[in-house]
């Protein structure tokens, strides 16, 4: 079993931001390949449903911060290799888009290191989704000059000098996995002198029939927005586009407080021992 000829193949592809119709055709052409698919949380379950095919493995592999059943990414990297060694076609279905904050580079090095032939497909990432529907031009003319994809989940080494450079440019900042920090990220930038024509967006669960959109001035955000909770997965975008929120929102805003994706617990999940 262990010579090449006789490996499976691994694809590794994104599922885009929440929105089930919001999956490529090639996405779609792979679900319905696969032997064994290793799913993460941020997928709708109308995709599986809809694509998957009847005999498939499905192997749920989430993560979510401080909950019970996360799967470890070293568990995740075995599953790939082992069902790979076994001849199968595997494919790894994740949120969003496969390079953007993902642990995609753990499972590449894993696949290499043991000689196993794999693909990517690009998706969707969740700031596109949750800035085409929010009604928030990212790059607008004469709001933004370019976009930054940052995170601020855990400690960062951010230098003060750095933030400062955040806080000056014109470029929009989308931060992901952030929602928690939000406080300590308006901190930094404001006392680095953010322009008050800048607003922030807090975009929770983007694109999903649950998508809620909160807007505040950054000076305001502690009065406006300060001490809630957002619901999981929360994408934050800053700068003077937030502005066209208002007049080009074109997508229902849901208060509920559900979860459209399940959570890590909900899910079955396959632990190698």
């Amino acid at each position: 079993m262990n010579s090449a000829q006789q490996r499976g193949k691994v694809i590794i592809a994104g599922a885009g931001p929440g929105d089930p119709d919001l999956i490529t055709v090639k996405t779609v052409k792979a679900l319905r390949q696969a032997q064994v698919i290793l799913v993460d949380r941020l997928v709708s379950e109308e995709i599986l449903a809809n694509y998957a095919a009847p005999d498939a493995e499905i192997v749920y592999v989430g993560k979510q911060c401080r909950s019970h059943g996360t799967t470890p990414q070293a568990t995740i990297n075995e599953l790939l290799v082992e069902y790979a060694l076994l001849g199968k076609r595997v494919l790894r279905l994740k949120g969003g888009d496969v390079s953007i904050f993902s642990n995609v580079l753990d499972e590449l090095q894993s696949l290499v290191a043991h000689e196993i032939e794999y693909e990517i497909i690009p998706g969707i990432t969740a700031a596109l989704g949750a800035a085409a529907y929010a009604g928030i031009p990212l790059t607008a003319r004469q709001h933004s000059t370019a976009v930054r994809f940052l995170t601020y989940y855990t400690y960062s080494k951010l230098t003060e000098a750095y933030w400062h450079e955040l806080a000056q440019t014109q470029d929009t900042l989308v931060f992901y996995m952030s929602s928690e920090r939000l406080s300590e990220v308006v901190e930094k930038l404001t006392r680095h002198g953010i322009s008050a024509e800048k607003q922030l967006a807090v975009v929770e669960q983007a694109t999903t029939p649950l998508q809620h959109v909160q807007v505040s001035n950054l000076y305001d955000y502690e009065k406006n927005l300060g001490g809630k909770t957002f619901v999981s997965p929360s994408l934050v975008i800053i700068g003077k586009v937030v502005n066209l929120h208002e007049e080009f929102k074109w997508f229902t805003n849901n208060p509920t407080r559900e979860y459209y994706f399940k959570p890590v617990s909900e899910q079955v999940g396959l632990v190698l021992q």
